[in-house]
This record gives C-alpha cells, sequence and structure tokens, in this order.
C-alpha cells in the first residue's frame, strides 16, 4: 500500500509545485482568506470527495473514507498568509502588495491536499477515516485551530497529525521533540503616562520616555533572575514608542512585546512580573500606567506514543532522517489540536537547494525547497494508512 502511495504522490510533485506557486502568487491574510479556501474547496469537488466549508470561519474539512473499518486519523494544513512585501526574484513572487506566505503554509495546502488526491483514489484498499483539516489564520490570534474544533472539526478523530515545512532544517530531515516543542506565544502593552514639557525644563516633567527606558531594562530580569534557569522563557519589547518633537520631553509611551513559555507555571509567573515589575517602575518614576497581557497560543506538547510512531514513519521512508529538535520559541495554534486529541507535530526540512544560511521564516525573501513538500506528504501519508496497524 504505501508503495502505491508513494507512487502515486511522486506522480503528482509536478502539479504539486504548480499549485503551490499558484498559491503563493496569491496570498490572503488571516481571516481574510476567500479565493484560498474556495480553491480548496473546488479541489475535493472535482474529485467527488465529501468537503465542508466556512468551518470555524474560513476553514475547510474534507473526509475520505476507506472501504474497511479502522480508527479516524485528522491531517492539518494551513493556509493563511502574512502581511510582508515579497521581496524574492521568482516568477511565482505574490501578486499582491504586502501579502505574501512568508512561513510555507502555500506548501503545505498542496501537499495535503495531493496527498488527500492519492488517498481517494486508493480508497478501496484502505482502512478507516481520513479527515483533512485546511485551517484558516494560523499567523493571527486567536487563530483559526480553536473555532473549528469547536465547529467539529475533531468530532469522531482518534489521532492527528500535522508538520511544518522547515528551512532551517537539511532536505530529507524530520525533526520531531517528545513533549513541548514549540511555545506559548503571549503579547503584552503597557502605557505609561507621565507630564511632559520643556527639554530644557526636566524638573518639572514626569518623563515617560526615562520610566519607558528602565521598564524595558528591568523586564529582562524576569528571564535571567524570576525563571528558574532549567526552564525557559523570554521577554521581548518590540515596539517602544514616544513620538515628541526634538526639544519635548514626552507625556506617555507605549510599550509593545511578546513573551515566550513552555509551562503554564512559568507562563503565570511572566505575566505576574511583567505586572509588577511596570508597577514598581511607575511608582519609582512618579507615572501612571496601564497594563494589558494576551494570552495567545498555549504551548505545542507533543504526545509520547503518537512522536515515537512519526519517528519510526519518517525512518522507514527512502532518504529521509529522523532527528530530535530543539524546542522552538516559534508559537503555532496546533497546540490546540493537541490538548484535545492525541497526536504530534513535527517539522519537515524544507532548506533551499545550494544555501548555507535560508532566509528564515517571515521574512521577505523567504522561500522552500519544494521537494521538502513530497517528504511532508509522505511523511503524513505513511503515518496515516499505517496508524491502524499500531492499534
Amino acid at each position: 500500500m504505501t508503495e502505491k502511495l508513494f507512487s502515486l504522490l511522486d506522480s503528482y510533485f509536478d502539479d504539486m509545485v504548480s499549485l503551490r506557486r499558484h498559491l503563493h502568487q496569491h496570498p490572503e491574510l488571516s481571516f481574510e482568506e476567500k479565493e484560498t479556501p474556495a480553491l480548496i474547496e473546488a479541489f475535493y469537488k472535482d474529485l467527488g470527495v465529501e468537503v465542508k466549508t466556512g468551518v470555524g470561519g474560513n476553514g475547510v474539512t474534507a473526509v475520505i473514507k476507506g472501504a474497511h473499518p479502522g480508527k479516524t486519523v485528522a491531517l492539518r494544513a494551513d493556509f493563511d498568509a502574512l502581511p510582508i512585501q515579497d521581496e524574492k526574484d521568482v516568477p511565482y513572487k505574490s501578486l499582491i502588495a504586502d501579502k505574501m506566505h512568508a512561513c510555507g503554509h502555500d506548501g503545505h495546502t498542496a501537499a495535503l491536499l495531493h496527498l488527500a488526491k492519492a488517498l481517494h483514489l486508493l480508497r478501496d484498499e484502505l482502512q478507516g477515516t481520513y479527515v483533512m483539516i485546511h485551517q484558516h489564520a494560523e499567523e493571527y490570534a486567536p487563530g483559526g485551530a480553536i473555532s473549528m474544533i469547536k465547529d467539529g472539526c475533531l468530532d469522531g478523530v482518534d489521532v492527528v497529525f500535522g508538520t511544518h515545512l522547515w528551512v532551517t532544517a537539511d532536505l530529507g530531515k524530520v525533526e520531531y521533540r517528545t513533549g513541548p516543542i514549540m511555545a506559548a506565544a503571549d503579547r503584552f502593552e503597557i502605557k505609561i503616562q507621565g507630564a511632559g514639557g520643556h527639554g530644557a525644563q526636566p524638573h518639572k516633567t514626569k518623563d515617560a520616555v526615562v520610566a519607558g527606558a528602565q521598564l524595558v531594562t528591568s523586564l529582562q530580569q524576569i528571564a535571567s533572575r524570576r525563571v528558574n534557569p532549567v526552564e525557559s522563557a523570554v521577554v521581548s519589547v518590540g515596539s517602544f514608542v514616544a513620538e515628541n518633537a526634538f526639544n519635548v520631553i514626552a507625556d506617555s509611551a507605549k510599550l509593545i512585546g511578546t513573551a515566550r513559555t513552555f509551562e503554564p507555571a512559568v507562563r503565570d509567573l511572566v505575566e505576574k512580573e511583567i505586572g509588577r515589575i511596570t508597577e514598581g517602575t511607575a511608582i519609582a518614576t512618579d507615572c501612571t500606567y496601564d497594563y494589558n497581557y494576551f494570552r495567545g497560543y498555549p504551548a505545542v506538547v507533543n504526545h509520547e506514543t503518537e512522536t515515537d510512531y512519526i519517528v519510526e514513519i519518517a525512518n522507514s521512508i527512502p532518504g529521509v532522517t529522523a532527528e530530535e529538535s530543539e524546542m522552538q520559541m516559534g508559537g503555532e495554534d496546533f497546540a490546540y489540536y493537541l490538548e484535545h486529541r492525541p497526536g504530534t507535530f513535527f517539522f519537515t526540512g524544507a532548506k533551499p537547494e545550494g544555501v548555507d544560511v535560508p532566509y528564515p521564516h517571515h521574512h521577505p525573501k523567504f522561500d522552500f525547497n519544494e521537494k521538502a513538500m513530497l517528504i511532508a506528504a509522505k511523511t503524513l501519508g505513511k503515518a496515516a494508512i499505517e496508524y491502524h496497524k499500531q492499534q
């Protein structure tokens, strides 16, 4: 069965690339997806596969039923883009200004659609049921996963698998990790309110810039002095705005940043400590403040049995080797699927050919090795069809 699946996928590779490049030229941002879900729906209707649109918003699900009884396996791919201007010099460069697929979601979609096509053709020989989850809005919290789950995309599902094309890993590598693999991704906003005035008379003001500068420095003590060194946390201020003329002391300043953690207790600690330090800084500088902490996606925590299974599957595919991944501080709303069902999320190596240091994810010149789509499809496909044997 695996040989038949792989043969079909190999024969679809050119179509897979063509579809990926079409999607790359026509990106749609989170929660704004219209043409992409319509394309996905049309693909399944042409196959004669059961498809449902508007799942949790702009999501799409498709169901392929094997002729023989078995478990229900869900496979997920996301399809939203980012608000970034595409700066690559390639024929398939984005045609939409200030929007591009800078994270590989176009590749995820093309790979899953053609895997679905292969599974549909083999359905008379397959066990169980296969649920294809095409998720909108992964890039922007609250994300599409949580609403799709509430709308029933995991109903009846026994296990869920997902992958992310990963340009920092070599082609042919599948990177896995049991337990936490990607971090909880939160955002915080702090407004410091002082009393502005003339730059020549600082003693008559309450300088919001000085207060904000002290706060930026003090926040770094959370990871270095408040979090247990054997655990992980990142607190980064990404924006510090206090606009004024050169000779005017600002009366207010706004700081926006992100916090990344793996353990729930550390997440709680970081949120509390940002507030405590902000309060202390405001008191010390005689300013007032407004602090808001917005929880984004939880950490992606892989289940042990399913992760061990993916390692076995990956190592059985010719030309593919599984390697343990470091924990990544990036966030992913695949976390929600794993809170509801057993499963695992892994990285599929996609480093471009002839490149030592690739442009990273979310970079204006991001691109990936399209051969990685085939490896992703084969790994997910073999995992899906052989999962029944594990039971």
